[in-house]
C-alpha cells in the first residue's frame, strides 16, 4: 500500500509536512533522499545510513543498474532492496538524465532513446514499455516515468518538441505501468516527470498532460529539467508556478535539488522530496555544509584546528574527529577523508529537512528559513 497523508501546512509559505506510507515504511516528508546510484550510497555503510545519518528512503539509477549489474542478476537476487540489503524504501530514476549527461552517442525518437554504453560503447535502446518492466525487476517502491531531460538553456522550440516526446512516452509508460504487477509481491508506485524547461506555459501543458493520465497508480508527481543549467531563479519561478497546480494529496519531487538552500526554498514552495549528488560528490572532494556555513577542508586555515569537526552536527563524526584531522586526510589523499564528509554532510541534509518540518509544525517555517538560509550559503 502506498499513500500520502499532509499533516502541518506552514500558513505565511506552501511549505507542509507530511507522512507517505509504501511497503518498505513511513517516510516522513520534507526528505532528503541520499542517492545510490549503482545500489550503495558512496562510501557509507548501510548501517549508518539507518542510524547515524537516519536516511528513510534511498535513490537506485536505472541506467547504471541495467548495465551493471544487469536485470538477470539483480533478478535472481530478488530485487534491489535483498541485493544491496537495504530494508527501507527505494526510488528509481528511469535513466533519462544519464542518458543526457553520460552517454557518448545517443537518439532520440518517438519510440525511444538509442544510446551507446558509457561503460563499453555497446548499443542500448529504452522504450517506455521495456523501462517500466526494467524498473518492475530493479522492485523499488517508487519508480520515474521515462523522459527527456531538457537543457535548461534550450530555445522555445526546442523545449516544445522535448516536452511533446516526454508527454508521448508518458503516455506508453503509464499504459505499460497499469498493465503490468509488481513481481516480488509488494506494491509499486510511478511518478510522472513535468518536463517543460522555463517556459510557463509549456510547464502548465505538461501539468494538464500528466494530471489526465491520473489514477491511484500514480504515486505523486516529480518536477524534472531543473538544476540543468538555468537561473536559480527560474527554477524557483517555475516550482511556484507548477507546485500550485499538482494534486494536494499527492508527494512533490524535485529532481536532482540541491544546495541546503535549494532545498529550504524548494520546500517554502510546496515540494516534498528532493535528492542530489551533491552531499556525496561534494563531500568527496573536501566540501562539507553546515548551519554556519560552507567549509573547504583542503585550505591551510584548518592545519592546526583542533576543535571538533562541526559542533551543531548531528553524526558521531562530527564530535570524534577535528578539523584538522579530516584537512590533514584530505591532503594526503586517505580514502577515509571522504568517508568522514560524506557522513558529515548526509547527517547534516536530513538534519536540515527534520528541522524544516519542525518549523513547519511550528508554523514559523518561512521566518526561520529567511534568518538560516544566509548562513548557509556563506564561506568560511
Amino acid at each position: 500500500m502506498f499513500n500520502f497523508i499532509r499533516t502541518a501546512q506552514d500558513p505565511q509559505s506552501a511549505a507542509r509536512a507530511g507522512v507517505i506510507t509504501t511497503p518498505h515504511g513511513t517516510v516522513q516528508t520534507p526528505i532528503f533522499m541520499p542517492v545510490g546510484t549503482v545500489g550503495s550510497v558512496k562510501g557509507v555503510y548501510h548501517r549508518d545510513l539507518e542510524e547515524d545519518i537516519r536516511a528513510q528512503i534511498i535513490l537506485g539509477n536505472t541506467y547504471h543498474l541495467y548495465l551493471r549489474p544487469g536485470l538477470d542478476t539483480l533478478y535472481k537476487a530478488g530485487g534491489l532492496h535483498k541485493f544491496e540489503h537495504w530494508n527501507g524504501p527505494i526510488l528509481t530514476d528511469s535513466g533519462g538524465f544519464q542518458i543526457f549527461s553520460l552517454a557518448p552517442i545517443r537518439k532520440l525518437t518517438p519510440e525511444g532513446c538509442r544510446f551507446a554504453s558509457h561503460i563499453d560503447g555497446s548499443r542500448h535502446t529504452f522504450t517506455p514499455e521495456n523501462n517500466v518492466d526494467t524498473q518492475r525487476i530493479i522492485g523499488a517502491d517508487i519508480i520515474m516515468a521515462l523522459d527527456e531531460c531538457c537543457p535548461g538553456d534550450a530555445d522555445q522550440r526546442y523545449a516544445a518538441k522535448s516536452l511533446k516526446l516526454t508527454q508521448g512516452w508518458l503516455e506508453r509508460f503509464a499504459a505499460r505501468f497499469d498493465q503490468t504487477e509488481p513481481l516480488y509481491g509488494y506494491t509499486q508506485v510511478m511518478f510522472p516527470i513535468i518536463q517543460g524547461c522555463v517556459y510557463p506555459e509549456l510547464r502548465r501543458q505538461a501539468v494538464e498532460h500528466a494530471l489526465s493520465l491520473d489514477n491511484p497508480n500514480r504515486g505523486g508527481y516529480a518536477v524534472g529539467g531543473l538544476a540543468v543549467g538555468e537561473p536559480t531563479e527560474k527554477m524557483y519561478e517555475m516550482l511556484e508556478l507548477t507546485c500550485p497546480l499538482l494534486p494536494q494529496d499527492k508527494p512533490r519531487y524535485l529532481m536532482g535539488v540541491g544546495t541546503p538552500a535549494n532545498i529550504l526554498e524548494g520546500i517554502a514552495r510546496g515540494i516534498d522530496m528532493f535528492d542530489c549528488v551533491m552531499p556525496t560528490r561534494n563531500g568527496r572532494n573536501g566540501m562539507l555544509f553546515t548551519w554556519n556555513g560552507i567549509m573547504n577542508m583542503r585550505n591551510a586555515r584548518w592545519t592546526d584546528d583542533f576543535s571538533p569537526l562541526d559542533p551543531a552536527g548531528t553524526s558521531f563524526v562530527d564530535s570524534y574527529y577535528t578539523k584538522a584531522y579530516l584537512h590533514h586526510l584530505f591532503i594526503a589523499r586517505e580514502m577515509f577523508a571522504a568517508m568522514v564528509a560524506t557522513e558529515h554532510n548526509l547527517a547534516f541534509y536530513l538534519d536540515l529537512v527534520r528541522t524544516a518540518r519542525t518549523h513547519i509544525e511550528a508554523v514559523d517555517f518561512k521566518a526561520w528559513k529567511d534568518a538560516v538560509v544566509p548562513k548557509l550559503t556563506q564561506r568560511l
